[in-house]
């Protein structure tokens, strides 16, 4: 054996060790050297979504240099947010290549995407993002260019009633305003010219005038064309007054269910900022009621265009356009006739007051009319205590008890539960009658005690079957209201005319009067479309008590506490009336009441304060149902 084969072997072996471990070395030094140019273009990404573009190195340039060439070039995206993902990289050598996905998510939805060549130098140790000069690094446009976001706002949809009828429309309105540098005189004497002519505050608006530049639209009011017409000679002779005439979405009056439909304007800074995105300083939007609720469905989708504009006035191109989205109408059952009589029934009332119409045949709500006719829409959402209109319920109650209305119930001027005592509007007094008068000129005593026949759970239950307390699909906010349940016998005491802790808003009392006309409940509709999350069934009431309940509630009309309807014309009325006591005061404030129903219309009317509720409350519902009859 060749003594030198061993020492041979064990050289190749060496050999073969020493080169397996440089490829070993090289291969690792390779991937830490992708590892780190992987993770500086990662860092480029993250920073660039962050807006921290100063915080990773650049081949060619200072990092603020870089973050205030992005600014220059992205100032224009007012609204819009980068987000930034590094897609694939690849090294050779010193340098690495690679892409980032960019995507910008635009005001009111949707986004630009793009993707960008991204390319790293290794120098002094680390890796540097390199760009070259005539591409921008930030998006796929010359590097001398700038951004600049343009909107164009949706047609707004309109609000429609039964059979596609618009309600709300676009309405030709004049925005008044001031531009500062026309002025004669001083702000102070202007503002307080205008405040002679329109509802606005002098001081507030001389303030505005003072602070605006000397071109500036000073916002005044926007008016209705039909508003503005008689106003305009004695506006246009002040110097400094200027108009803008454009269209807005408007109901067909001022006033028409205005709490409910809400307004149209421009938004808010807590809007823009609660909108994450959807709206930009200039939008105009819903302020309230239905144009709010639904206003993304109204309002639509404004379209949007991203130009790159040349520097030192060179042409601009397109590099992404979004088109307009149309809003979507939103339908209700607002009928336009009712809700016109309801809103004029309201003209003269004082204070608040609100009035409730709702269909008998379908329990559709016709009208929704407030005083005033802006603010809290107290006809769907106020919670008052209902008075003696409440003995529609209490009533039923005790029929379904085998109470008859022929039977002798006595009505004392006080009645007395437990210590408490309980009086008559006025200290009244019938003494031993029918039942039917005592339910006719609404003797709080005679319920008093009838209390005592009703369990802890009727008055509730019974509610309940006509709608009170019950989840409602309206696609608006409303109360429906409470009824708990009686703890004790002076709680029931005051329940049964209600008082206590009872409480209603007005369309809670027009659904069960409805309810009590048809015989059966069936859940109250306002917003058919979209469309609710059910469609209404009908629950049956029983038959013979209801119709003993109607009967009850002619005879107020007739010879009771409603006589106030009693001469209105078409065809017969029956209802009940009620006074709610309130408050701390001595004696108590008292809110007035009257339901009932005619035909087809069931309705409800709430004065907020008033003596009676057939004295103030009767008046208000015999012009509504006058007005509907064309009396």
């Amino acid at each position: 054996m060749n003594r030198r084969l061993p020492w041979l072997l064990g050289a190749i072996v060496l050999v073969v060790a020493i080169v397996a471990g440089t490829l070993v070395w090289r291969s690792r030094a390779a991937a830490q050297e992708d590892r780190e140019a992987r993770a500086a273009a990662a860092a480029f990404a993250a920073a660039w979504q962050g807006g921290r573009l100063e915080s990773v190195a650049y081949a060619a340039a200072a990092p603020a240099d870089v973050q205030r060439t992005y600014q220059a070039l992205t100032k224009g995206l007012a609204g819009a947010r980068a987000t930034v993902r590094l897609r694939a990289l690849q090294r050779t050598g010193e340098t690495a290549a690679g892409s980032v996905q960019v995507g910008w998510a635009l005001p009111g939805g949707g986004s630009w995407e793009y993707d960008l060549p991204v390319s790293l130098q290794r120098a002094g140790g680390r890796w540097a993002v390199a760009s070259t000069p005539a591409q921008s690094l930030f998006a796929p446009v010359p590097a001398t260019s700038t951004l600049r976001l343009l909107r164009a706002p949706a047609k707004r949809a309109e609000v429609l009633g039964p059979q596609g009828k618009a309600i709300v429309t676009e309405r030709p309105v004049v925005d008044v305003g001031v531009q500062p540098s026309r002025v004669k005189g001083t702000p102070a004497q202007l503002a307080t010219s205008l405040a002679g002519i329109l509802d606005v505050q002098a001081p507030a608006l001389a303030a505005r005038i003072t602070a605006a530049g000397p071109d500036a639209f000073v916002d005044v009011i926007t008016l209705r064309r039909s508003d503005y017409d008689p106003l305009r000679a004695r506006l246009k002779a002040l110097p400094g007054v200027v108009f803008r005439e454009r269209t807005q979405s408007l109901g067909p009056t001022r006033d028409f269910a205005r709490a409910l439909l809400g307004s149209v304007g421009p938004v808010t800074a807590e809007m823009v900022t609660a909108s994450k995105g959807r709206y930009v300083a200039s939008d105009r939007a819903g302020l309230s009621g239905l144009q709010r609720r639904y206003d993304e469905r109204l309002g639509g989708r404004a379209g949007v265009t991203i130009v790159a504009v040349g520097a030192a006035g060179g042409p601009s191109q397109k590099v992404f356009t979004r088109p307009a989205s149309v809003g979507q109408p939103v339908t209700t059952t607002l009928d336009s006739g009712v809700q016109q009589a309801a809103d004029a029934a309201l003209a003269g009332a004082t204070g608040e007051a609100a009035l409730v119409a709702v269909s008998v045949k379908t329990g559709a709500v016709l009208a929704v009319a407030n005083s005033p006719a802006s603010g809290l829409n107290r006809a769907l959402v106020g919670r008052y205590p209902p008075g003696s209109t409440f003995k529609v319920v209490s009533t039923l109650a005790l029929l379904t008890k085998g109470l008859r209305p022929t039977d002798t119930v006595n009505c004392p001027p006080t009645a007395t539960v437990q210590g408490r005592a309980f009086r008559n509007y006025e200290g009244e007094k019938l003494g031993p009658v029918p039942f039917r008068t005592d339910f006719a000129q609404s003797c709080n005593t005679a319920f008093v005690g009838l209390s005592s026949r009703l369990g802890d759970d009727d008055l509730t239950a019974t509610a309940r079957t006509l709608g009170i307390g019950v989840d409602w699909s309206l696609g608006v906010d409303a109360y429906s209201g409470n009824v708990p349940r009686t703890t004790s016998p002076v709680d029931k005491a005051a329940a049964t005319f209600g008082q206590g802790r009872i409480l209603v808003s007005p369309i809670a009392l027009a659904v069960a009067t409805a309810s009590v006309a048809r015989g059966s409940y069936l859940p109250p509709t306002l917003v058919t479309e979209p469309a609710p999350t059910a469609p209404p069934e009908a629950t049956p009431l029983p038959a013979a008590q209801i119709t003993t309940l109607r009967a009850l509630m002619r005879e107020v009309v007739t010879s009771g506490t409603g006589t106030a309807l009693k001469s209105v014309p078409g065809a017969p009325v029956s209802a009940k009336t009620g006074t709610a006591e309130f408050g701390g005061a001595v004696p108590p404030l008292t809110h007035a009441w009257i339901t009932g129903w005619q035909g087809d219309v069931a309705f409800a009317v709430f004065v907020g304060t008033g003596k009676s509720g057939g004295t103030v409350a009767g008046p208000v519902g015999a012009r509504f149902l006058t007005a509907l009859t064309g009396g």
